[in-house]
């Protein structure tokens, strides 16, 4: 599943059929039909879960980065007939319009690791998963997002935990002082966007062929470890400075 996600094959069935069977059977002897690799998908789903979070995740450097990105189950106009995700997933809005779906919450660290995700129906605000301990739970020091990571009640929490949130500032926030640094790391969130358009482009964390549920999550999850197992990433070049300058908005 996850070698699937790196191979550059856009159908798993073509993948198994074609890959699997018939040039990696010195690796996997004892393979059985697609159909039912398709039914063991789920029984890994735990297993695959609980080895990114303890394998293949990155460790905080002290500069995070936070970010949502929407996964679309089908397109609007099939919405009122769609059947596989009914009740699970929802109508969401993001910066491209609306969609349905579901969101997949990433934070990651200056080198492109991800440091821990999450999957919420697509009605849930980006903000709700900060509010959650066991999401930032290894995350320290300052934290980078968007206009919509913007809450004053948020900011304190998480700062309480020895979290900075920094986020740009909307046009009515006139007279709100930042540090040079932290309005040079706004110009540089945009390495999380890259991440996300890593998963979708390479990994294909996201299409519309689910039958399932659990082999939605099973894709997902074989998307994100593929992506924690890649070379290279992309990353920024980050000097860490002790800096007193203000800069006015």
């Amino acid at each position: 599943m996850i070698l699937f996600h790196d191979s550059g094959y856009r159908c798993f069935k073509h993948f198994y059929l074609e890959k699997v069977c018939k040039h990696l059977r010195n690796l996997f002897p004892k393979v059985v039909s697609y159909n039912r690799i398709v039914e063991l998908e789920r029984e890994v789903v735990i297993p695959l879960a609980l080895f990114i979070k303890k394998v293949l995740l990155g460790k905080c450097t002290g500069i995070s980065f936070v970010d949502s990105t929407p996964l679309r189950v089908c397109k609007n106009q099939r919405i009122h007939i769609h059947k596989v995700f009914k009740g699970i997933a929802q109508r969401g809005k993001c910066s491209m319009g609306w969609f349905f779906g579901f969101k997949l919450h990433l934070i990651c660290n200056e080198k492109g690791e991800l440091l821990n995700f999450m999957i919420t129906p697509g009605d849930v605000d980006d903000r709700k998963p900060l509010e959650y301990k066991s999401f930032v739970d290894f995350i320290y020091g300052k934290l980078v997002g968007d206009k919509g990571y913007i809450s004053k009640n948020l900011f304190q929490r998480l700062f309480v935990d020895g979290i900075q949130l920094i986020t740009k500032l909307k046009s009515n926030m006139k007279g709100a002082l930042m540090s040079v640094s932290d309005r040079l790391l706004l110009r540089k969130r945009a390495i999380i966007e890259t991440v996300n358009d890593e998963l979708k482009n390479i990994a294909q964390v996201e299409h519309s062929r689910h039958r399932c549920f659990d082999n939605f999550i099973a894709n997902l999850l074989g998307a994100i470890a593929a992506y924690c197992l890649f070379p290279k990433k992309p990353c920024i070049n980050v000097q860490r400075t002790i800096d007193t300058q203000l800069a006015l908005f």
